[in-house]
């Protein structure tokens, strides 16, 4: 209605430009036609030649001015509706983002239902204003927090939306934002025991990703520019990523020699692309570490392990005291057991002080273990 009003104004504004030019035209038809009657000198007719052209050119002035009045009312107008559109649509995207810090800022706390709240308000939101982009985030958040609360199949179905919406918007299927789905649905897979499937996404997203790299190689020197470097590093990353991920996945099924090579295979990538005292490096020794001792290669297992404490305690890594536990379990299976206590009380002081209870919890068990080999060694002396 306000818009309806708004147009029946510029209407009247513009006809009322158009109503000027009568007056005059009568005016000088008038002077015309006295002029005609009464036969008047040169010079009346100069006169009334003079008010003709003087009438021509404020006509068509004013015709000019009416079209540009109307032309700029006309613009402004739609530019305003133009303008409103926008400023909603910026309104309706503010809501959105709104909604999403929301969300992860309630995720943070702890507080899922909260987040799950939000982000179906942003999802509903998202379709609404046809926002590709939003309802791709908001999707993967909504599957990030179904994978939180354990909603693996549900988790599934938003991550499957997510690639469904990015795919019909032209996105490769190589992209990386799609290989790192991918990614996450063969995790979910691997967790709910769906072995093929949990595979065959891992060897598409490892492969994928080697693929790219090969073709960057191949590139032109010319044509390796800060950008492609930059994808280069983003892409070997996530190949990283991969492996890691798929490390954890063949250890839990017993199958060493695999989870071996990947992570090695990750180690590597992260060295060189993110450095020796990267706090992801130093994870990634550890968990190596880790494999060599369930392999009973105990020797090996202990120097890389105390590579990685070493570099933890000079660069003050934030999970030091994970890496300490580990050395501490790694110490134990080699019958070392007073410096497995001692590294297992440090790991414990500094998980409380970091306030991991799922750590905490692992090194009690570590040291409820030392304390059970104590006792059996006890009775083997004894007996």
């Amino acid at each position: 209605m306000a818009a309806y009003r708004a147009m029946r104004a510029v209407l009247c504004r513009a006809q009322s430009g158009f109503i000027g030019p009568a007056g005059p035209r009568r005016c000088c038809v008038a002077v015309q036609n006295f002029s005609v009657m009464s036969q008047p000198e040169a010079g009346a007719r100069s006169t009334c030649l003079i008010a003709q052209s003087r009438h021509g050119r404020f006509r068509r002035n004013m015709q000019t001015r009416a079209g540009v009045l109307w032309a700029a009312l006309a613009f402004s107008l739609f530019s305003s509706s133009d303008e409103d559109k926008r400023d909603e649509a910026q309104r309706k995207e503010d809501d959105i983002v709104l909604l999403l810090k929301k969300a992860k800022l309630s995720m943070h706390r702890g507080q899922l239902q909260a987040a799950s709240s939000f982000l179906h308000q942003a999802i509903a939101l998202a379709h609404q204003t046809h926002n590709t982009q939003a309802v791709i985030y908001t999707y993967s958040q909504m599957a990030n927090l179904a994978y939180v609360q354990g909603q693996l199949e549900n988790a599934e179905k938003l991550f499957k939306a997510a690639m469904s919406f990015m795919l019909s918007g032209g996105t490769p299927e190589d992209d990386n934002a799609i290989i790192e789905m991918s990614l996450k649905l063969a995790t979910i897979y691997a967790e709910m025991n769906k072995a093929e499937l949990a595979d065959h996404g891992f060897r598409f997203c490892t492969e994928s990703l080697e693929a790219k790299l090969e073709k960057h190689e191949e590139l032109p020197a010319e044509e390796k520019t800060e950008e492609e470097e930059a994808l280069r590093k983003e892409t070997r990353l996530l190949l990283g990523l991969c492996l890691d991920s798929r490390a954890r996945y063949r250890a839990s099924h017993q199958r060493l020699n695999q989870a071996r090579e990947d992570y090695q295979s990750a180690l590597n990538i992260c060295r060189q692309e993110q450095g020796e005292t990267h706090p992801q490096t130093l994870v990634l020794m550890s968990d190596l570490a880790t494999i060599l001792d369930l392999q009973g290669r105990h020797d090996e297992a202990l120097v890389l392990i105390q590579q990685a404490v070493d570099l933890s305690r000079a660069a003050g890594h934030p999970e030091q005291h994970v890496l300490l536990g580990n050395m501490a379990g790694i110490l134990l299976h080699t019958g070392r057991l007073e410096d497995s206590v001692r590294l297992y009380q440090e790991a414990l002081s500094l998980a409380r002080q970091a306030g991991d209870q799922e750590a905490v919890d692992s090194i009690q068990e570590g040291l409820k273990e030392v304390k059970k080999r104590r006792s059996q060694s006890k009775e083997e002396a004894a007996g």
